[in-house]
């Protein structure tokens, strides 16, 4: 499968046929060249910038980040999922950015056609996002493995909470860094009113609506009773989602046992795994290891998939970072960032978060 995108990134392109106009032949070069003289000169950021052609075509490519002794090894694919998943693309600072949904089923798709590859491990730093998009994911990694039996191994890294352990559920096997942070297994959905404030300002609100319920939901009213019983009645649906996928991948507890366990609560590694939410604490090493044992291969290389310019120096090579693609990293809980889709109106989440996503 190919997934091509047809913007620079972090490049300047040059036009090779002729241009008439004022800015076209010498002056035209001599302007570009003025617009470009404060980054040349160090005002941009430290260590400058590369500037080269990028291939129109963006199909993703392969590198070893490393490998065992040997020749014609099997591969193990690492593929991350970093930062909210939202069924949307995420723009960064002079990038088009990645649709997260879109990039780990291509991630996939690579991995499934190579035969060569004989596990994955999936490695997982995030809050959460829209129940959408985790539940997307989670199907794509639970296609993976029943189409390929391939097994893919989850490693949880700072955090792996609500939509994050939404996909890890879907794996063989889930093993956590010693520092991890995971569970939060619930629902929220988040919204704000405000018409308190309007009505201190004098600003009045009114909709024509072609049905009472039309408009539940809105910020400029409050909710009443019979609104929030039918959103709490989704909550509750996809709470029990959320309950049946934990179930299904964490098959030595019972329903009533992951019950106890969901209520939005987030657990440290050691007492995550002594709860059965994981199945052991180590490190990338491990995860490697254990994606090896499950493939029943003893020596393999271990590659990751970028897009073409993109760097991967060893396995903690970041995807966005490490191809020049200034995505935001997850160090909190609390992201100030959120996409669009999330000011637009209600939005329901698996998600970790303190306060309001506003």
């Amino acid at each position: 499968m190919k997934h091509q995108r047809n913007r620079s990134i972090g490049a300047v392109f040059f036009r090779s046929q002729p241009r008439v106009g004022p800015h076209s032949g010498p002056y035209g070069l001599a302007r570009a060249a003025l617009c470009l003289l404060p980054f040349l000169a160090g005002c941009g950021p430290t260590g400058g910038f590369l500037i080269r052609p990028v291939p129109p075509d963006q199909t993703l490519e392969e590198r070893t980040v490393d490998r065992d002794e040997g020749l014609f090894l099997p591969k193990i694919a690492l593929i991350d999922l970093n930062g909210l998943l939202i069924n949307d693309t995420q723009n960064g600072l002079f990038t088009e950015g990645e649709h997260p949904v879109s990039l780990l089923t291509e991630k996939l798709r690579a991995a499934e056609h190579d035969s060569r590859v004989k596990a994955v491990v999936l490695r997982i730093n995030s809050p959460g996002g829209t129940v959408t998009a985790s539940h997307l994911m989670h199907h794509e990694v639970r296609r993976f493995r029943e189409k390929t039996g391939k097994p893919v191994v989850a490693f949880l890294m700072d955090v792996a909470a609500s939509g994050g352990y939404y996909v890890a559920c879907a794996a063989d096997e889930i093993v956590a860094c010693p520092t991890t942070v995971t569970g939060s297994i619930g629902v929220i959905m988040q919204m704000i009113e405000i018409s308190g404030t309007l009505s201190k300002i004098g600003v009045t609100t009114d909709a024509i609506v072609s049905g009472p319920r039309k408009d539940s939901g809105s910020p400029f009213r409050r909710m009443r009773p019979e609104e929030r019983e039918t959103f709490q009645k989704i909550v509750d649906d996809m709470y029990a989602q959320f309950v049946d996928v934990v179930c299904a991948g964490r098959p030595k507890l019972t329903e009533a046992q992951v019950r106890e366990l969901a209520d939005g609560r987030v657990y440290f590694a050691p007492e995550a795994l002594k709860l059965g939410l994981v199945d052991r604490i180590g490190l990338m090493e491990d995860a490697i290891g254990a994606a090896k044992s499950r493939a029943a291969v003893v020596k393999a290389r271990v590659i990751m998939y970028h897009r073409p310019l993109g760097w991967r120096g060893s396995w903690y090579a970041r995807e966005g970072f490490a191809q020049g693609s200034p995505t935001q990293p997850t160090v909190n809980v609390i992201n100030l960032n959120w996409p669009r889709g999330f000011t637009e109106g209600p939005v329901f989440l698996y998600l970790w978060t303190i306060g309001n996503p506003g």
